[in-house]
């Protein structure tokens, strides 16, 4: 099926893009699945080719370009790969606009440079234990000191992609009570340095899928945060998050699309070669409606996606939108994503082939950036249900 929503520019950097996967990524990605986590400098690899950089503006190292179409064709080429690229799924995807959009102009200049070369790496805290999605129930809490010159953060925070390689996280904290009548007042965002005195980094989570991905449990001791670093004004932080979850939830969208995309492909491609009864899989039946129903889920979830991106890039794009969109991507990519592992049998199961890895790391997208149940919710207020 034809898009329209890619130019010459974005297929050029598709080319680009896929050679990088291909000699930097591919040859070296057992190796990152067993350490469960990519190293650190081979992010400065992805700001030498300009990957991190593309949404920063000119003046702080980017290229300054409005859109969000060329992180997608990023997504799109690593699940055609079978490989993903860790904690930097929050570093441009879900923190970068926080930054161009809350910071002054004093922090831009400190942060966005370092963004744009991968020197220094950004993710974002939101999580606790024990909260979940419920984030104006955090108890995180960041306190003014007497003199005014800092905060002293104070709590613990889980599930935080990209949490062991970090340089610099935004952190969500309590720095008021909640008002009488709105349990979201009170929250900020400090852009903390992970080097700070009392900031600690626990366990690397153990995850299911993503096993490159360095998710992290976070606690904050005493830790002292200059007043400098706060992001955007105090106790609006629940906001901010609101404004930017449409984002994140498109990028996740993107990603099941584009691995539903990416499992047909490896289902086509094995069925071709594996032989059974004296005939190639895909010759039967079965084999050929199963793919071919598997295909139109994956037109759909494209024209979803597509449609979701277009909205984004021409700042359109709601919250219940972007829920929509990744309520329907999600849920038909798990299926698409498991009837294509049932096509290759029992090797199907096996680690060595990209299938089985892609349906351990598809399953928390129905988790991430709000739990389909959360999105259902969503839709249903937005229809006046």
């Amino acid at each position: 099926m034809r898009r329209e929503i890619y130019n010459e520019d974005h297929e050029a950097f598709r080319e680009t893009i896929r050679a990088f996967i291909e000699s930097e990524i591919v040859p070296v990605y057992d190796e990152w699945l067993e350490q469960g986590i990519v190293p650190r400098d081979f992010y400065l690899k992805v700001g030498e080719l300009g990957v991190f950089g593309i949404e920063i503006p000119e003046e702080f190292g980017g290229a300054g370009i409005d859109s969000y179409k060329f992180e997608a064709v990023v997504t799109e080429e690593m699940a055609r790969a079978g490989v993903t690229l860790g904690g930097s799924a929050a570093h441009i995807p879900l923190c970068l606009h926080y930054i161009l959009k809350h910071a002054n102009e004093e922090q831009k200049g400190r942060w966005l440079p370092g963004m744009a070369t991968g020197e220094m790496m950004f993710a974002i805290a939101m999580t606790e234990p024990g909260t979940g999605s419920d984030l104006a129930g955090m108890r995180t809490t960041a306190k003014l000191s007497e003199d005014g010159s800092h905060y002293v953060l104070n709590g613990s925070k889980t599930f935080i992609t990209g949490g062991v390689n970090a340089d610099r996280v935004i952190v969500c904290a309590r720095t008021s009570a909640p008002s009488e009548t709105d349990r979201r007042f009170g929250i900020s965002l400090l852009v903390v340095d992970t080097k700070s005195e009392g900031y600690e980094v626990g366990r690397k989570l153990d995850k299911l899928g993503l096993r490159t991905s360095d998710t992290a449990e976070l606690s904050f001791t005493d830790v002292k945060v200059p007043v400098e670093d706060l992001l955007g004004e105090e106790n609006k932080g629940f906001y901010y998050l609101g404004q930017h979850l449409p984002r994140e939830r498109l990028s996740i969208a993107i990603s099941a699309y584009a691995q539903g995309a990416a499992a047909v492909q490896f289902a086509k491609a094995y069925t071709q070669d594996r032989q059974v009864f004296g005939q190639p899989v895909a010759a039967f039946q079965n084999t050929k409606f199963e793919l071919a129903a598997c295909k139109a889920k994956v037109d759909a979830m494209q024209a979803v996606a597509d449609r979701a991106l277009e909205a984004y890039d021409n700042h359109e794009l709601s919250g219940a939108d972007a829920a929509s969109a990744k309520l329907f991507c999600t849920e038909a990519a798990a299926d698409v994503i498991d009837r294509c592992l049932q096509l290759h049998g029992g090797y199907g199961y096996m680690n060595e082939y990209p299938i089985a890895r892609l349906y351990a790391d598809n399953r928390v997208n129905r988790i991430y950036g709000g739990t389909s149940e959360v999105m259902r919710s969503i839709i249903a207020k937005d229809m006046g249900l």
